[in-house]
């Protein structure tokens, strides 16, 4: 079988081989050479620039150096021919029968094709959404939903220990706000000036005054703890409820008030202290984050001695070291670009090596139908959130599209081309192939045809059979690579391109027989050629959150 990685080997060990006989030292050669599919099917199935990378560097003209690695390679039973084209450029033809084996590769992995090992060891903490219990989730919070399942499930898929984290944000001014407005509501009166408004204001404080009636004749302050801890309580429980019915679950929901009350806060300040990188200024007491590479020292403790909100993110950083996590990834939002700096600068403070933090910052979605922003929602009565977008577009819609975007760039969501049943719309496009695929192998049951183990793969010679196997083949390169950059939409769209490739195969190659006809040794080659993509495309869906249909 020969899969982009084996022809990578294979090109590296016979430049070696073609180095060592000429004396030659092959040190010069990458540890991983690329190869890359052409644009241009004509030129061939693999390309790689090898020659023109390292032919100067070890005293040989690129076109010399490729045309010695050509003879080499094209002595493999897998490569049908290796040309030179261009300046150095070395262009591959694989065997059918070799490639074919990348059909066999699928279907005896399963639902394991596609992971790998590449993290295995990692211990990774993926904190994302992280939502103020203050009101529904809105759009970037439903994005990081989305993104942030995928990408703990890719990186699982690599072998990472991955443990998704939520840091429930209940302490802090935006509490207060929240406890007032319920207050104002329970009251019949209007939300404070920098409270928060919406039906479900109204629904939580009427919910708190049917478990606590007299909540409103309490003193001052123990009337604002009821509303704050009932309230709360009931926020966060519908966020919960919201992000599972997304499809999203956390293994740990960790509340910062806790880091507060257990002394946590104050014990990482303490130690700072001991360690130097705290000094006192003006009243406060300031973190040297400028020794650490951030733009400007950060007050810690501020001159009326109440912690800043750094204090926590070091406390809960400490925190998460201490559990063991090597890695600890931050999903925030487009207006929390100063923490990169900054958390990294606090680890370093702590004796730590700033890599162990990895921000990824989101941008911004918007929502856009008839052609008009989408901006008010039913029951935040503000901003659009999570349970707005299902109810125009369902999950499964809202959580690919969300994903299959890079997550610097800002969006604009389509509602009404996520509604199309067509192939406009990106995630009926994927899942239509895979129900597609699926109906074919009902039909193919129902005839009593299913290929065995020794099914001839080499028959599948025509150039869309070759694509869709090529392509089959890049999966887990894919999934290797969205865990490396933090990039779930890299499956995404790999699966739209699957989805091309077999939509241009399926149209040129009939698989089952018609009328009276018999299943030929073909059928059967395409019969495995077809659940081999069918699989590829649950395990891709699968690692984006997104069902996989078998019926549409």
């Amino acid at each position: 079988m020969v899969t982009p990685a084996v022809l990578a080997e294979l090109v590296r060990s016979s430049a070696v081989q073609v180095l060592t006989s000429r004396g030659l030292d092959p040190a010069a050669l990458p540890e991983t050479v690329t190869i890359e599919r052409p644009r241009n099917p004509d030129h061939g199935d693999y390309a790689t620039n090898l020659a023109l990378q390292v032919a100067k560097k070890v005293g040989m003209q690129p076109r010399e150096f490729a045309q010695a690695l050509a003879e080499q390679v094209a002595g493999d039973d897998g490569v049908a021919s290796a040309e030179v084209a261009g300046p150095g450029f070395l262009n591959f033809r694989l065997a059918a029968d070799a490639q074919g084996e990348q059909v066999r590769q699928v279907l005896s992995a399963g639902e394991r094709y596609g992971t790998g090992d590449a993290l295995t060891g990692r211990k990774i903490n993926l904190e994302f959404v992280s939502a103020n219990p203050t009101g529904p989730i809105h759009l970037g919070g439903t994005r990081w939903a989305a993104v942030g399942d995928a990408l703990g499930r890719i990186l699982a898929a690599q072998g990472a220990d991955v443990t998704r984290e939520y840091y429930f944000n209940d302490a802090g001014a935006q509490i207060d706000r929240f406890v007032r407005s319920l207050i104002a509501a329970a009251k019949g009166e209007p939300a404070p000036e920098d409270g928060y408004a919406g039906a479900y204001i109204s629904d939580i404080a009427a919910e708190v005054l049917r478990q606590e009636p007299s909540a409103l004749s309490q003193p001052e302050a123990e009337r604002h703890e009821t509303f704050r801890r009932i309230g709360v309580d009931l926020m966060f429980a519908e966020i919960k409820k919201s992000l599972h019915e997304f499809g999203t679950d956390f293994d740990v929901f960790f509340h910062e008030d806790s880091l507060h009350a257990s002394g946590a806060v104050a014990g990482a300040v303490e130690e700072l202290k001991a360690k130097g990188t705290l000094y006192e200024a003006d009243g406060a007491w300031w973190l040297r984050s400028t020794e650490f590479g951030d733009d400007k020292d950060r007050v810690v403790i501020k001159s009326d001695g109440n912690p800043a909100y750094i204090a926590g993110d070091i406390a809960y950083l400490q925190d998460k070291i201490g559990r063991g996590f090597d890695l600890c990834i931050y999903m925030l939002g487009a207006d929390h670009h100063g923490y990169i700096a900054r958390l990294k600068a606090a680890a370093a403070a702590m004796g730590h090596d700033p890599a162990v933090v990895e921000v990824l910052i989101g941008q911004l979605v918007n929502l856009v139908s008839g052609g008009k922003p989408v901006r008010m929602s039913k029951r935040a009565g503000t901003v659009i959130t999570m349970e707005d977008l299902v109810e125009a577009v369902g999950v499964d819609a809202a959580r690919y599209e969300l994903t299959r975007y890079s997550v610097d760039s800002s969006i604009d969501i389509d509602l009404d081309l996520l509604r199309k049943h067509s192939d406009e719309n990106p995630v009926y496009y994927v899942q239509y192939a895979h129900a597609r695929l699926a109906s074919l192998q009902r039909n193919a049951a129902d005839l009593g045809l299913k290929p065995d183990a020794g099914v001839d793969l080499g028959l599948l010679t025509l150039p869309q059979e070759g694509d869709l196997i090529r392509t089959i083949g890049e999966f887990p390169t894919i999934v290797r690579r969205a865990a490396e950059l933090r990039e779930p939409h890299r499956v995404a769209r790999y699966l739209e391109s699957l989805a091309g490739a077999f939509h241009k195969f399926y149209a040129v190659a009939p698989v089952l027989p018609k009328g009276d006809a018999e299943a030929t040794p073909l059928t059967f080659a395409r019969l495995a050629l077809c659940e081999a993509a069918r699989q590829v495309f649950a395990n891709g869906l699968a690692l984006l959150g997104v069902s996989a249909p078998e019926r549409m």
